[in-house]
């Protein structure tokens, strides 16, 4: 047992170092899918520590209440709720008024709360720039402020009434923008809109003739319980703010997770095809092992032992690309302080990233491995590639065929997995693309009630789509170009007696240039369905369909550029000696 390990490891070690760069490949093609299947999982994670932050910092509540009454009718209901068990702090009840606010030309709902000069216990919300409320003027949230361009010094209009904004400050008190929880005044529809403070004193005359509304701050001796109260339009939790500001991630999640899967079948098609290159290359040496007496099983091993180390060092990678990658693509909101540390992945996203660089592994060398495995000793050692299906309609059909696209035919015709994976690849990448264009012509109605303002949640999920499209477009041309060169390789003997028998170099080269296009073809039609389909699978809002010539362009796209991956090598193929060929054919 210990002398078949050792010659296990012996020959793993051996074809790591003897094929360092299909080793990298597959290494960078299980990586790109595994890091980025570990910021969708760590996303949320990431995206709550600014907002645990921001509420250690501001002393944020427990419970915030907000009767739906209004003026005394609203402090009557909330007399009662300081005294409530377990309740052991409050700060309140603060004025509110649901106003419209404009800066620099636009106008946005605005929840106006009134705050003394002096700090409180509770909810003390942190200036980030300039001071804190006096009479006369305004303390903006910061994110709403970024949204309107709103700068310390600005002078601002709540419902008519002029005041200078002094301030920027954050608070865990309340979402941050847009979901403040603007709303008209008893009625329960919330709808978008910001934070602003201003001094209690001017409360009276920004509210006018309306009676105003009140909130209350709770702070509970077990911060837990507040999941017992009953949450609504009257009451928030600290819990539910939190979820609603990792809701500016929703979107962004789920384009890294989606693109995830799309990278994963991805990998697999390119880790399949350097795969099977490598076992075709290594026919000879499974022969000669069957004729020392290696069994099934212990050829099997010998090559799945190989991808298993590369998927886990991929999942080592992609857990530590991911990990470091995570505050630098996740941009927390404007509305928090502090920033997305970079703390170890959870052990559930350690365990399905782990699964998801094994799974790619063997999936992809399973197959092959069992057809070398399952091989005759003799066919082997002859190492001879899978000879065409003759049928008597193929050949009359072949017979009027042009030159080069018999050429092509016949080549795919003896390597046809080869064939399929060039379908995959380009139907995923057909399929991403695609789906990154009905994103880009969606039309978006974002208003804070009268001002159409930038969408927080797109942004975000415009920045993990980038990441997604870069990273996928990187993979699939290292697959490209990867099929293209082992199409070459691996032709260069047919090709050459195909010379032998009358093709002009111009008709080889063509006709492996044919090879690549054909099995392209089909996955490039069936990506833009499967684009639409899948945009339209995971879409919570109205899908939009791009013009029909950006699709043919995507097509004619894709397919061009896999005509242009195959144009160089198969020059260089074809100006070669047909003589030079043929001797270094092994016989």
């Amino acid at each position: 047992m210990s002398g078949r390990l050792l010659l296990v490891c012996r020959l793993l070690m051996r074809d790591l170092r003897r094929r360092r760069t299909e080793t990298v490949l597959l290494l960078a093609a299980i990586t790109a899918a595994t890091a980025t299947l570990t910021l969708g999982l760590t996303l949320n994670e990431v995206a709550d520590r600014p907002y645990q932050q921001t509420r250690t910092a501001t002393a944020g509540p427990d419970v915030i209440v907000t009767p739906l009454a209004t003026g005394q009718a609203a402090l009557d209901e909330l007399a009662s709720m300081t005294t409530a068990a377990g309740v052991t702090d409050h700060s309140g009840p603060f004025p509110i008024a649901y106003s419209t606010m404009t800066a620099r030309g636009k106008s946005a709902h605005a929840v106006v709360e009134g705050r003394d000069p002096a700090p409180v216990s509770i909810d003390r919300p942190a200036v980030t720039d300039g001071t804190w409320v006096r009479p006369g003027g305004a303390v903006v949230e910061r994110a709403f402020a970024d949204a309107l361009g709103i700068r310390t010094g600005d002078t601002v209009s709540v419902d008519g009434h002029p005041l200078v904004v002094t301030g920027t400050a954050v608070t865990a008190a309340r979402a941050t923008y847009p979901y403040a929880g603007w709303h008209y005044p008893g009625s329960v529809l919330v709808e978008r809109g910001g934070l602003v403070w201003v001094d209690r004193s001017d409360m009276t005359t920004l509210a006018g003739s309306r009676p105003l509304s009140y909130t209350l701050n709770l702070k509970l001796a077990d911060p837990a319980a507040s999941t017992t109260y009953s949450v609504g339009p009257d009451l928030a939790t600290w819990q539910g703010i939190a979820y609603l500001n990792a809701r500016l991630y929703g979107d962004a999640r789920m384009t890294l997770l989606v693109g995830s899967w799309l990278l994963s079948g991805l990998a697999l098609a390119g880790v399949a095809g350097i795969v099977a290159g490598r076992i075709i290359g290594q026919r000879r040496r499974v022969g000669l092992l069957k004729a020392v007496g290696a069994g099934p099983a212990m050829i099997a091993a010998v090559h799945l032992a190989e991808y298993l180390v590369i998927g886990l060092a991929a999942a080592t990678t992609g857990l530590a690309a991911g990990w470091f990658a995570a505050p630098v693509l996740i941009r927390p909101s404007a509305g928090l302080i502090g920033s997305a540390n970079a703390q170890p992945p959870a052990l559930r996203t350690v365990i399905a990233v782990t699964v998801l660089a094994l799974t790619i592994a063997v999936a992809a060398t399973l197959v092959p491995v069992v057809r070398a495995a399952a091989t005759s000793t003799v066919h082997a050692l002859a190492d001879a590639a899978t000879p065409p299906r003759r049928r008597r309609w193929r050949i009359w059909l072949s017979r009027r065929l042009p030159t080069a696209l018999l050429i092509g035919v016949r080549i795919n015709a003896r390597r046809p997995r080869r064939a399929r994976l060039v379908t995959v690849n380009t139907l995923i990448t057909t399929t991403a693309l695609v789906a990154m264009l009905m994103v880009n012509t969606r039309v978006e109605h974002f208003d804070l009630g009268y001002t159409e303002l930038a969408n927080p949640r797109s942004e975000r999920m415009d920045q993990a789509l980038l990441v997604v499209i870069v990273v996928l477009c990187t993979l699939a041309l290292i697959n490209a170009v990867v099929s293209t060169w082992t199409a070459v390789l691996d032709a260069r003997q047919p090709l050459a007696v195909a010379r032998t028998l009358g093709a002009t170099p111009a008709q080889a080269g063509v006709g492996l240039a044919v090879a690549q296009l054909l099995p392209a073809i089909p996955g490039v039609v069936a990506g833009i369905p499967a684009g639409i389909g899948l945009l339209a699978f995971v879409s919570t809002g109205e899908v939009q369909y791009p013009p029909g010539s950006w699709l043919l362009a995507t097509a004619l796209g894709v397919l061009l550029a896999v005509a242009a991956l195959t144009a160089i090598p198969a020059m260089v193929t074809t100006r070669r000696p047909v003589a030079d060929t043929l001797q270094s054919a092994p016989t």
